[in-house]
């Protein structure tokens, strides 16, 4: 496979993976964004926590979400349970009466 292939093909996938969250979008409450992934859930928790040492970190639940991920064969998830040291970015959604995104070409 030539390089020109594999970015055609890595385009086409993240193209597909878009219009898959279009599709999706609405029917879930809250988006959630770490630093390693993005998840659109219908339930979230996020949990503060400190270690031994004085550490913060984050423990995220999320159940009934949908994960943004081009390299997982099922991005429909039943629940997860995360954990980070870094941010966590928890949004309510909005649903507008029209479509928040546009037709693609």
């Amino acid at each position: 496979m030539s390089s020109d292939e594999l970015e055609n093909y890595e385009a086409a996938s993240e193209l597909t993976l878009f219009k898959e969250y279009r599709d999706v979008f609405s029917m879930f409450k809250f988006s959630v964004e770490t630093d390693q992934r993005f998840y659109l859930c219908n339930n979230v928790d996020v949990q503060t926590k400190t270690t031994g040492s004085g550490q913060v970190y984050f423990e995220v639940s999320v159940e009934d979400a949908w994960i943004w991920d081009n390299h997982r064969p099922a991005r429909f998830l039943r629940n997860a349970h995360l954990m980070t040291f870094k941010d966590v970015q928890v949004e309510e959604l909005a649903h507008p009466a029209t479509p928040e995104f546009g037709p693609l070409a």
